[in-house]
């Protein structure tokens, strides 16, 4: 009954339509019937389609009466997506800004080159004034490249700085006895050399002053002395590193990072010797001290070195079978060197 009393309102309500909506509205059931014609289990929506009823939601205000088999929202993304596309081939499709002529270009070039002070405006200025008329990003795009030279190395820098560079620190080392002894540690950072050393159980601002003196005779003091804030460091010993033209870098407190260089030597003096030996006396650790550094300059390799010594170890060709092995610093390092025949 329900079905009836629906066909009934439906052709009623035809009858007052005109025809070109008929028309219309048949044409579209027969588009949408057709596609469920095809014996598939979905109906495949092509580009035609799509474009078909994005042209009866322009043409047709009642379009949406008709519709079955996508939602009405459906077209209206299609219509959507018509007209980005549209505009995306347009513009795409436009040829941009014409190129210059090859004489142009080498004029700018020739300008930028024979003008190093001058900017890209004032090159845009100068071709106005003689009547031709292009932008600045024109200009800067046909700029010469110079080819300037690679910049040196973190590593080059600093070795060529490191010649400049001094660091001075104490560390202690106690005795069999229970005293104390302060050792002093002049460092070069050139080479990892150390230029001077001493030892004191009482050490004080005039006495440290002085090792200064010996490490730096004549006119061998670096530019820059680094150390640490110790009130040992008093204002004798600023006084007398400003009387060897020497400028004083002081560390921040408790930063023994600021001064590397040096702090990693005190680790090489414990970790290769003192750790090793117990100290009898002042006398003792100064005998020590210089048996190690008699080893440390001419024979220890330093991976910031390139695997070469401080004062510089040359290659000596042997045969594996035919190395000597001399003990030094006590026995407690070897030197290796090829065997006479």
């Amino acid at each position: 009954m329900f079905r009836l009393i629906q066909f009934l309102l439906t052709f009623a309500a035809t009858s007052v339509k005109t025809r070109m909506h008929l028309q219309l509205e048949n044409a579209a059931l027969q588009h949408q019937l057709s596609l469920y014609r095809k014996r598939e289990e979905r109906a495949r929506i092509t580009a035609t389609d799509r474009i078909l009823w994005c042209l009866l939601a322009k043409l047709w205000s009642r379009w949406r009466i008709a519709l079955y088999f996508v939602q009405p929202r459906t077209v209206i993304t299609w219509q959507r997506r018509r007209f980005r596309g549209y505009w995306r081939r347009l513009s795409q499709s436009s040829p941009g800004r014409p190129r210059i002529s090859p004489e142009l270009r080498s004029l700018i070039r020739r300008m930028w080159t024979a003008n190093p002070a001058w900017g890209s405006p004032k090159i845009v200025a100068e071709l106005g004034k003689l009547g031709i008329e292009v932008a600045k990003s024109t200009v800067e795009k046909y700029r010469p490249r110079e080819r300037k030279p690679p910049s040196p190395t973190w590593k080059t820098f600093l070795n060529q700085h490191a010649r400049e560079l001094a660091s001075i620190d104490f560390f202690v080392v106690p005795t069999v006895t229970f005293r104390v002894l302060f050792v002093l540690v002049v460092l070069s950072h050139d080479r990892r050399r150390i230029v001077h050393f001493n030892v004191t159980e009482h050490p004080t601002a005039r006495w440290t002053a002085q090792q200064l003196v010996e490490a730096f005779p004549f006119d061998t003091a670096p530019r820059y002395l680094i150390r640490d804030g110790d009130s040992i460091f008093g204002k004798e010993v600023t006084r007398r590193i400003e009387s060897l033209r020497i400028e004083e870098i002081v560390t921040a407190p408790a930063s023994p990072w600021q001064n590397p260089y040096v702090e990693r030597v005190i680790g090489t003096f414990r970790r290769e010797l003192l750790d090793h030996v117990i100290v009898l006396n002042e006398r003792h650790l100064k005998r020590l001290l210089s048996s190690y550094l008699a080893y440390y300059h001419p024979w220890r390799t330093h991976r910031s070195l390139e695997q070469d010594s401080p004062d510089g170890h040359a290659i000596r060709k042997a045969d594996p079978g035919n190395v000597a092995e001399i003990p030094v610093v006590d026995g407690l390092h070897h030197v290796y060197l090829p065997q006479a025949a």
